[in-house]
């Protein structure tokens, strides 16, 4: 099976709007055709100023911090500031607040 290359994705890869009016998230690339059992997909998510997302993970995420900074607090009460090169695991059910 060849690999896919998505050059400049960073760049050139436009998410949609996910929620408000300044919150973006789409996927790259999924492999759920070609292995519905245990998928892999990646993704850019772009957050903007204007409302905080409260979003509950129904899936297991990591992402990693690209450019930007942002709040990011969990249902614990711990909150971090995301920079570059930060990289977070969100396990299913977790419960987060997001906001510039």
């Amino acid at each position: 099976m060849p690999m896919h290359y998505y050059e400049k994705a960073q760049t050139e890869f436009k998410p949609p709007l996910l929620a408000s009016s300044n919150v973006f998230l789409g996927d790259i690339f999924s492999s759920q055709k070609l292995d519905a059992e245990k998928p892999i997909s990646c993704g850019l998510y772009r957050l903007e100023k204007g409302e905080p997302l409260v979003y509950t993970y129904a899936y297991h995420e990591m992402k990693i911090i690209i450019e930007g900074e942002f709040q990011i607090t969990d249902e614990t009460g711990r909150s971090v500031t995301a920079r570059p090169g930060d990289v977070f695991h969100f396990g299913k059910g977790t419960d987060v607040s997001s906001s510039i």
